[in-house]
């Protein structure tokens, strides 16, 4: 039987244990993933002791708590604090979601932080988008068009505007794309839900007329029909959109123009 094991630099150890102040009646423990590129050391998962009565409802709450007042080396993103920047995407309790949008209650027991999955990591919960960032500008996510530019705005009917219910208000936190299997075996070649589902924003905009342009970029056996419909990227999206759904449509589409 063959034997499979992880190259021993990968193997995450126990880290340091931060207790909670004297006197603290409500603690949390929360479990973060560590990993600091200037050394030479393997992961790690230091271990805070946080009281919630001095800490705010959200997971980023205490991170935040945590950096300012416990452990001034721990490193992650954030920014509006408010689930519309997708900056503090991570895995919380085994789940990609945004530390700001998600409840210290709603996890029973320990809290596990870990960094956006199957992406090569920066420092401690903080991913490399560089891939991702680089599909999504391949797609040219803005509109396009071939007539002359208006003297107004370019007008939609209500029913041309719904739409785009559902895809404008992706936050591209990559939640859904770090779910995705079929984009942890081919991230080169895969776009991935968030990508492909803002492609299909485009596609679906009435305004915009290089829809077959769009189409031709998205003919290929991987950056689209690498897709599965596993539905991870549904189950895990912050914002309840559905990527998997923008995918169905567009490979329609394909199926359309060819019949």
């Amino acid at each position: 039987m063959a034997e499979f094991t992880l190259p021993k630099n990968s193997k995450i150890k126990p880290g340091k244990t931060w207790p909670a102040p004297a006197g603290a009646r409500r603690v949390k423990k929360f479990r973060v993933y560590r990993w600091d590129p200037d050394t030479k050391e393997n992961p790690r998962l230091d271990t805070y002791e946080v009281d919630l009565d001095q800490c705010g409802p959200m997971v980023l709450d205490a991170l935040i708590k945590i950096k300012n007042e416990i452990d001034a080396t721990l490193t992650f993103r954030r920014s509006c604090r408010e689930g519309v920047c997708g900056s503090c995407a991570m895995n919380i309790d085994g789940t990609n979601t945004l530390a700001c949008t998600k409840y210290i209650s709603d996890v029973k027991g320990d809290v596990p932080v870990y960094p956006l999955p199957h992406m090569d990591v920066v420092k401690d919960l903080v991913p490399d988008l560089t891939n991702a960032i680089a599909q999504l500008a391949a797609i040219e996510p803005w509109l396009k068009s071939k007539s002359p530019p208006p003297t107004r705005e370019r007008l939609q009917s209500a029913e041309e505007r719904s739409k785009l219910d559902g895809l404008w208000e992706c936050i591209l936190c990559f939640c859904c794309t770090t779910s995705c299997p079929s984009y942890w075996w081919n991230p080169d070649r895969y776009l991935g839900p968030a990508v492909l589902l803002q492609a299909y924003r485009w596609i679906a905009d009435s305004r915009d007329e290089e829809t077959g342009e769009r189409l031709d970029q998205l003919e290929d056996p991987f950056r689209l029909y690498r897709c599965h419909t596993i539905m991870n990227c549904s189950n895990t999206c912050p914002k309840g959109l559905n990527p998997a759904k923008a995918i169905a449509e567009t490979k329609k589409l394909m199926l359309a123009r060819k019949g």
